[in-house]
């Protein structure tokens, strides 16, 4: 594939559970997160051609103002709990882009939203986990942009907006949370009527993103609490508001949606604009 310097796909991508993917037991049932392995190993075919560099905006990383990564060799932040010693020990040594960096702070602050940099964090593992399927060899230079603590979705959709220019550029923004996240829910052995309430929101969210008005796009993802079990899929929304982000920065592009699954019986979706 060629090296992009043209415009890029936009990505929502799920991170999966912890180190779920490098796992040597079963985290949930046998074989519960084989179809996300391929399908973000698949990804690159999906995208079609090679970015310049990747920007991700991970759930696991809030701030009270956006804040960026600037550091040329971002390490490992093992954020994640209760698994084996060695998942503590992944690596993935992908260069960051200080430069990149710099232009995404300018580009935040000419629109009028307050950012700062960061020379000291590393990856975090929605970063770092997905990114080892989708690019293995840790090539391409990686920049993680944080979340605003607030977790606002208008702001959030603003902030997709003012990062736009960088995917006309050749640069992959992805967002990456997972569509469903309500951990009590999916440790549970849930009845029925649950599972279908989980169905409801994953099929609203699939209608959306869908939408060819993409202005009514953005204005049900920023009221996303009035979709139908909107609480039962997200108790918290710091997962879904990477996909504002993203939305946000597609523009006039359309979504679709390139992977579902079940996941211990909870729909996962990813989704793709172009």
């Amino acid at each position: 594939m060629t090296i992009a310097n043209t415009p890029i796909p936009l990505l929502y991508i799920p991170h999966g559970g912890g180190p779920c993917f490098f796992m040597k037991e079963n985290f949930g049932p046998p074989g519960a997160w084989d179809a996300m392995e391929l399908h973000l190993r698949g990804l690159p075919e999906a995208i079609g051609q090679t970015p310049r560099a990747v920007v991700v905006i991970s759930a696991h990383w809030e701030e009270e103002r956006i804040t960026i990564q600037t550091s040329p060799k971002p390490g490992m932040l093992f954020d994640y709990h209760g698994f084996p010693d060695y998942t503590y020990r992944l690596s993935y040594p992908a260069p960051g882009a200080p430069d990149l960096a710099k232009d995404i702070h300018t580009l935040l602050t000419d629109q009028g939203i307050d950012a700062g940099l960061d020379n000291e964090r590393g990856f975090d593992h929605g970063t770092f986990i997905p990114f080892m399927l989708i690019y293995p060899h840790a090539h391409i230079p990686i920049v993680q942009v944080s979340l605003r603590r607030d977790l606002d979705p208008s702001f959030h959709i603003r902030l997709g907006q003012a990062l736009a220019p960088l995917a006309e550029r050749g640069v992959l923004l992805t967002g990456s949370g997972m569509s469903y996240h309500n951990l009590r829910a999916f440790l549970a052995v849930a009845p029925e009527h649950h599972l279908s309430e989980a169905r409801a929101f994953d099929d609203w969210l699939n209608e959306t993103v869908g939408l060819d008005d993409t202005e009514e796009r953005n204005r049900r993802l920023i009221r996303w609490r009035d979709a139908p079990r909107a609480r039962a899929a997200h108790p918290r929304e710091d997962h879904l508001m990477p996909l504002l982000v993203i939305a946000g920065a597609a523009l006039k592009k359309t979504g679709r949606r390139i992977f579902a699954d079940a996941i211990m019986d909870k729909p996962v979706s990813s989704f793709l604009f172009d």
